[in-house]
């Protein structure tokens, strides 16, 4: 079910509700430049302005996304933020007041995805999430990694989705170093990086 105020305040406390068709989906987001959004929940509960950013809830009351996007050109889809993402910037708020992203300044994708955005990728992949761009002056693009790595785990964790990565970055600081396990073809490696500033 999706709790928000669509279209203003007129409307507050209004409660649709939602089937849950996938997890994990990647839309592309055309705006000034191409980009895109990665595990996302998708959703038949109707997002509108107001009601975008409300949460994700089920039957029981317990928050399960923040409802974020909708197919524009299409009715009745919809795309709401995993609450796991989201819970360490509650937590750093709750404690400090205030949160500070940590950026590796990487576009990467989960294994399911890569046939869909890279028609020539052939290797089969058991886990760990696919490079698609590395963003310039990056903390990523002054290190070893390199577009078409596949990142198998940082600090030790197992990357399965770019959830994961982004669950572990959010409870890292600006500044701090990671060591990330990456497969380049036949190579394995590991690459340290200080991460930036979002």
């Amino acid at each position: 079910m999706l709790y928000g105020n669509p279209i203003g305040y007129e409307f507050r406390r209004t409660v649709t509700s939602g089937i849950i068709s996938a997890k994990s989906r990647t839309i592309k987001i055309e705006e000034e430049e191409e980009s895109y959004m990665t595990d996302l929940i998708q959703t038949d509960a109707t997002i509108n302005p107001g009601n975008s950013g409300g949460p994700l809830i089920t039957p029981e009351g317990e928050v399960i996304g923040i409802n974020t996007i909708k197919i524009s050109s299409a009715e009745g889809i919809g795309f709401a933020i995993p609450i796991n993402l989201v819970k360490p910037v509650i937590e750093s708020f709750v404690a400090n007041g205030s949160f500070e992203e940590a950026s590796l300044g990487i576009l990467a994708i989960d294994k399911e995805v890569i046939p869909y955005l890279d028609k020539s990728f052939n290797i089969n992949i058991d886990n760990g999430i696919y490079v698609v761009e590395i963003e310039k002056n990056s903390p990523a693009s002054n290190s070893e990694l390199k577009e078409k790595d596949i990142i198998e785990s940082i600090d030790g964790k197992e990357l399965k989705t770019m959830n994961d990565l982004k669950t572990y970055i959010y409870t890292k600081k600006p500044d701090d170093t990671v060591t990330l396990k990456i497969k380049r073809g036949k190579i394995s490696k590991e690459i340290t990086v200080k991460l930036g500033k979002k």
